[in-house]
């Protein structure tokens, strides 16, 4: 038996190494169509469609298949009263009425000039229009008088729409004369710009004389701040100026120190700062210095 085992075993090792040295075996196609169109495309009617299932409570079975369901009637078309209201308000006549056509006196009237006539065929029952003039009150203004040097040349044209304006607003209420336009004085008025007065600019503060502490001068482990190293002691002197323009509230009552050091054969400066109570202090000061920007060390003398 376990002879019979270890062989099987042996044999089975066999296949399956053989079968991974040739390689993945090729599935065998299947034979026939792989798509087969179906005999009814439109598919199976379901059971109980359109109105077979009412027959099924009278009858007690589904009556046959209904060969054509609808769904839903078609949309009625809205009748005359139906419409909404904004639409049955507008008014499809024309509002204005036609102006009234002109006799033929009136037209030759018209092309003549002769305003008389012209005024004499107007409907009778239109008040003159000069007679529905108020009258001004005294010192509300005056009309001044035309030369009588001036010629008015009228356009027939112009005349006769303006006749048939006054026939067609002749019973309007409200039609008056407008009065003549007041002309402009002689002397025009003197327009004086005003004087520029700028706003009082804000005062900046000039800061005070900086006290300068020689390096020498200052005991051990005096606490102070470092703001730079720098080759000469005019360029430290002058970055002290630049810093205090910046941080003048953060400098005021520190005092200058400019220290000679050499490092390497080569001299500098530095420019630090004094007037601190402790360390603690120092460190503060540079934090604010830092964040904007600004370099700032607290060191302690030696």
């Amino acid at each position: 038996m376990s002879v019979a085992l270890i062989i099987g075993i042996a044999v089975w090792g066999y296949k399956l190494l053989m079968r991974d040295v040739t390689g993945i075996p090729v599935v065998r196609a299947a034979a026939g169509d792989m798509r087969v169109r179906p005999e009814n495309p439109g598919g199976q009617l379901a059971d109980n469609q359109g109105l077979s299932v009412n027959a099924v409570a009278s009858e007690g079975t589904a009556s046959q298949f209904a060969e054509q369901v609808i769904l839903a009637p078609k949309p009625l078309d809205l009748e005359d009263e139906d419409q909404p209201f904004a639409v049955a308000m507008v008014s499809s006549e024309p509002q204005v009425p036609a102006p009234e056509k002109l006799e033929p006196m009136k037209v030759a009237a018209l092309q003549t000039g002769n305003i008389s006539d012209v005024s004499a065929s107007l409907p009778v029952g239109i008040e003159p229009v000069i007679d529905a003039v108020d009258p001004l009150d005294e010192g509300e203004g005056t009309i001044e008088p035309i030369a009588e040097s001036e010629t008015l040349e009228l356009d027939p044209l112009e005349l006769a729409v303006s006749q048939a304006v006054a026939v067609a607003m002749g019973g309007e209420p409200g039609v008056h004369s407008s009065l003549r336009p007041k002309r402009r004085p002689a002397t025009s008025e003197v327009v004086t710009r005003a004087s520029f007065q700028p706003a009082d600019t804000p005062m900046i503060a000039v800061p005070a004389s900086v006290t300068e502490l020689a390096a020498d001068s200052l005991p051990k482990g005096t606490r102070l701040v470092q703001l730079g190293a720098f080759d000469t002691p005019q360029t430290a002197r002058a970055q002290w100026d630049t810093l205090n323009g910046r941080f003048g509230a953060y400098l005021d009552g520190k005092s200058r120190v400019i220290q000679e050091a050499s490092s390497g054969g080569r001299t500098f400066y530095r420019l630090r700062a004094h007037g601190f109570a402790d360390i603690a202090d120092a460190r503060r000061f540079c934090s604010a210095l830092v964040a904007e920007n600004a370099d700032c060390i607290p060191v302690v003398t030696r």
